[in-house]
Formats: C-alpha cells, sequence, structure tokens
C-alpha cells in the first residue's frame, strides 16, 4: 500500500480517497520530446538532440513541480474518523452539520463560504459541500467526485454521531 492509503488506527479505514494528480502526467512533456526526436531520425534532418533533451527536462522538471503540488494540497482522504482537505485535517465530530445539495436557483449561504485546506476556494474541477463545524462557522469541503465524496462524508460523520467510531484493529494476538 502508498502512503495515502495507510491506516492510522485512530483514524479508521479510509472511505474515499482522491490524489489531486497523477504521476503519468509528468512523462507528456519528456515523451513529446522523444517523439520528436524519433521523427528527426526517421525524417533525415538534422538532429535537435540537445535542445529536445533541454525542452523535455524542463516541461518535466515543471511538470513534475504542478502533480507534487497537487497531491500536497488538492487531495482529499476521508476515513472512519478524519477529513483531510490538502494540508488540513478535521475530525469527524468537529462538524456539527452537513447540508444537502442546492438544487434550487437561490444561492445557499454555504456556497460562498472558505473552502477547508489552505485554499481560498474549492479548487477547480471539484464541487463544494457545505459543512457548519462546531462553534458556527460554515465552509466547504470538496471533492471532483462531489456525489460519492458527499455519500461517504455523511455515513461517516452519522456513525461519528452515533459513537461508532472507528473500528479498532486487534493486532496483538492473545497469549
Amino acid at each position: 500500500m502508498s502512503d495515502e492509503h495507510e491506516l492510522d488506527p485512530a483514524e479508521g479505514e479510509t472511505l474515499f480517497y482522491e490524489s489531486g494528480g497523477a504521476w503519468w502526467v509528468v512523462a507528456i512533456g519528456p515523451v513529446l520530446c522523444l517523439t520528436v526526436f524519433i521523427m528527426e531520425i526517421f525524417g533525415g534532418g538534422k538532429l535537435h538532440w540537445p535542445a529536445l533533451l533541454v525542452f523535455g527536462l524542463l516541461i518535466g522538471g515543471f511538470s513534475l513541480v504542478q502533480v507534487y503540488a497537487a497531491r500536497a494540497h488538492v487531495s482529499v482522504r476521508l476515513t472512519e474518523g478524519t477529513l483531510r482537505q490538502g494540508a488540513q485535517t478535521i475530525r469527524l465530530d468537529e462538524i456539527e452539520e452537513i447540508f444537502p445539495e442546492n438544487h434550487g436557483s437561490e444561492h445557499a449561504k454555504w456556497e460562498s463560504a472558505p473552502a477547508l485546506g489552505e485554499l481560498s476556494a474549492v479548487p477547480r474541477r471539484r464541487s463544494g459541500v457545505g459543512v457548519k463545524l462546531v462553534g458556527g462557522r460554515l465552509a466547504q469541503a470538496w471533492a471532483r467526485d462531489v456525489h460519492h465524496f458527499r455519500s461517504e462524508l455523511q455515513q461517516a460523520h452519522q456513525a461519528v454521531q452515533m459513537g461508532l467510531g472507528p473500528k479498532r484493529r486487534d493486532t496483538d494476538t492473545p497469549d
């Protein structure tokens, strides 16, 4: 298992996970440069391998930084006891209420609330889920697959409210 999915006994099992960025994107620039180089070989023209190598490294390097940042700041992990949005993690018992999806034409108050995490707004290509935190502050949890996320968040939140915390996993064997 990768680090993103490792279990912390206090948090419980992972119920929903989005990485925020895929590592395969890093290969796009270098693969395109390699394709151009192969076309130059078979085309019989001048080979521009130094320039293609530099461009491949630059594009790959920028992509690497972008994917790393996306995985750090736009990832979502919901467990039986916590919700991590980017670099911010909150316990599910810190959520007082999860608002229903807004199907009306009127703007719901939670839709203008700040996003959870260190971002100023809900990230692009993600949708918000309105939550009221203990203390009355409104916020937006968010995910790309918002319908699945909302369902899992509501079930996990309800379980925590009912006192059904993370499942205990016995790692000790009886003597």
